[in-house]
Parts: structure tokens; sequence; C-alpha cells
């Protein structure tokens, strides 16, 4: 069975594939080798963002060469599609200081929530900190933030499967998809707005990030 087939199964909407697991697995492996290359020899910690990037950080662990510690942040800002005042739910329990962090999220959209994270994490005085995220919104972006290391870099799609989640669901499905517009329509839409005032431009992901994403 595909995994189209499979979904008619689980959820009563279609969801169209966007990046396959295939591909998934493949540029997870493309991405830990990089990653290992480059802290080799260093104290690393990995600290992810719960929920959604569990399943990638799941992945992408096996695949590290590396002697690391984890640890888990928790920031609370969406509701559905929309996003409400975002803080932080879930503090370290590791001490980082002096070691080198590396923050994994399953996606940058807005920006807002992976900044003020690193934020967070760099008043700990950590030796560096890097980020990684599955995907990279650009055209969603509200605040100057990129990431280091980026798997895809996706279109302004409200994208569902591998973790993302709307309202909780889709977590489990094995790829990446596009959620159906007739969900996102009765939901009122799909933009996400950063707390506080409008930003006065949008910003896009630096061309000097580390890993070289894979476009969709």
């Amino acid at each position: 069975m595909t995994a189209r087939t499979v979904l008619t199964h689980v959820y009563p909407k279609r969801v169209p594939v966007l990046i396959s697991a295939e591909r998934l697995r493949r540029r997870v492996k493309q991405i830990a080798n990089e990653i290992t290359a480059d802290y080799e020899g260093k104290d690393v910690v990995l600290v992810a963002l719960l929920s959604g990037s569990v399943i990638f950080l799941a992945d992408l662990i096996r695949q590290l060469r590396l002697p690391l510690r984890l640890d888990f942040l928790s920031a609370a800002s969406y509701r559905g599609t929309h996003s409400g005042p975002l803080k932080l739910t879930r503090e370290l329990k590791l001490d980082i200081r002096g070691r080198h962090v590396l923050v994994v999220d399953d996606i940058l959209d807005t920006g807002c929530t992976l900044k003020t994270v690193t934020k967070r994490v760099r008043a700990l005085r950590p030796a560096s900190v890097k980020t990684c995220v599955l995907l990279d919104k650009p055209a969603g972006r509200q605040v100057n933030m990129a990431a280091d290391y980026v798997g895809f870099t996706i279109s302004n799609h409200f994208v569902v499967g591998y973790g993302l989640d709307y309202n909780e669901h889709y977590r489990n499905l094995p790829f990446v998809g596009v959620l159906p517009a007739e969900i996102t329509a009765e939901a009122g839409g799909t933009r996400r707005v950063c707390p506080g005032p409008p930003p006065a431009k949008r910003f896009s992901r630096s061309p000097s990030s580390r890993s070289r994403a894979q476009r969709n």
C-alpha cells in the first residue's frame, strides 16, 4: 500500500504528498553527515523543540556518529493555523554552559519561535548555538532568522505529517503533506502572526546558511 492509500484509512481528507518518506530519509541522513563532520570532537547538546520535532529528531540522532546529550524545550503559541502569545512552557534540565548546542525544530516559518528559543539558550552561556530545521518556509518570515542546517525549503503551504500537526492531528503521517484547503478555510486561513506589533518588513533565509536545502 502506498502512503496515499494508507492515508484514506487514517484521516477522512486526502492530504497531497509534498515530500515522500523516502526523500525525508535520504535528506535526514545527509544532514546528519554534515552535523557529524562539523561537531566532531566537541561536547554537544541537542535541544529539541516539542512536539513537532520529535519524529525528525528521532531519525536524525540515530544517524549522528557523535557522543551527545539531549534535552527539550517547549514553546506554546500556535492554536490551529493561527498563533497566540509565545511563551516557553518547558525549560532545559541540563547545564549547557560551555557546551555546543544545536537547536532542532520541525519548521522555520515566521521565525518567532526559533528566535525566542535561541535567545533563551544563548543566555545560558553555551560555547556555541546553531539551529537545524527540517523545513524552511521563507514566505512566512516575520523576523530576521535563518537556520544553519535546513532539510527542505518549501513554498507557502500549511504542511502536516512527519511530526507536524493541525490541531494535534496528522503528526503520524510518514510523509510531509499539504493540508487540504477546505480544512484551512474552515479555520479561517493559515496566516501565522508573531506576537506583538506587526513587522515592518519580511525576511528570507540567509544564503549563508550552512546546509544547502532542497527545494519543493
